[in-house]
């Protein structure tokens, strides 16, 4: 497990959520999840995102914003986690402290979340300083519906690392949660340092989801259209940001523009999400 570009995606097609929260086991010891299967998972993901947003009770007001340190101008440079871990555990136990990880990693890939969590749990009670421990574990408890302690675990992680990298998953995290106001200042720290407009893209998908959450319909479609325009080769988080805004324009009345959107994402993927539906249901 290499820190090297530690929590990097692959930048312009990589950040649509369930292949980002893939990235720890990705750097461990899989081969590239081929393309089909990865398709299959991103159709489904766009739809879900949306109905928790409606989903669940929020807090009458949100809570106040955790105080956060800085983050650093370039994320900080880390040794590998072999060498994290030789530290913590020392050299044979470090060796096979790193043996655990990657074992996390492969249940993780293979959705046995229960048994990733279990060996991570394990690991992070003496390697809390190794960044795969405390990212994994917290896309662990992400994909596991454990919104508070996927937070707690990913905190951990921006503070350790300095990286924006896994920014939209713990604002979903917070998100889910109804602290609208931690979703706010991530979503800022993530457009300022703007790593990748894929990665943005996530982002801005998850905080304009928040804004919608609270009733705030046109203020969410207005951050969803800055910048927007028909991409000539649209990629994954295109199509997810078209899907987000076509239902904030139905949600908000505007049936043709979510039908023309519709539409324009079954054109390229007629299999995305429930796109097929939404299209005849707004003929």
């Amino acid at each position: 497990v290499a820190r090297r570009g530690a929590g990097r995606l692959e930048r312009e097609e990589y950040e649509d959520r369930p292949e980002r929260a893939e990235l720890t086991a990705e750097r461990t010891t899989r081969p590239r999840r081929p393309e089909p299967d990865r398709s299959d998972r991103l159709r489904t993901e766009a739809a879900e995102a949306i109905s928790r947003g409606a989903a669940g009770r929020r807090p009458e007001r949100s809570p106040r914003a955790l105080a956060r340190i800085p983050l650093p101008d370039t994320p900080v440079r880390l040794p590998d986690a072999d060498v994290l871990f030789r530290r913590a555990f020392g050299d044979r136990a470090g060796g096979r402290a790193l043996g655990r990880l990657e074992e996390a990693a492969r249940a993780f890939r293979n959705e046995r979340f229960q048994d990733a969590r279990r060996v991570l749990n394990q690991l992070v009670e003496r390697a809390d300083q190794v960044p795969e421990v405390l990212e994994l574990l917290g896309l662990v408890h992400y994909r596991m519906g454990h919104w508070r302690a996927g937070a707690k675990r990913l905190e951990a992680f921006r503070e350790l690392t300095g990286s924006t990298e896994q920014h939209p998953v713990l604002a979903d995290c917070h998100r889910a949660q109804g602290r609208w106001d931690d979703v706010d200042a991530l979503w800022i720290e993530l457009r300022d340092a703007s790593p990748s407009a894929s990665l943005v893209t996530e982002g801005r998908l998850v905080a304009a989801g928040a804004i919608a959450d609270q009733g705030r319909l046109a203020e969410a479609v207005r951050l969803l259209e800055k910048g927007w325009k028909i991409p000539s080769r649209p990629r994954d988080h295109h199509l997810r940001r078209a899907y987000a805004l076509a239902d904030l324009y139905e949600r908000s009345g505007a049936n043709p523009r979510a039908r023309e959107l519709f539409a324009w994402i079954r054109g390229h993927d007629g299999g995305f999400a429930d796109v097929a539906d939404r299209v005849r249901s707004l003929a």
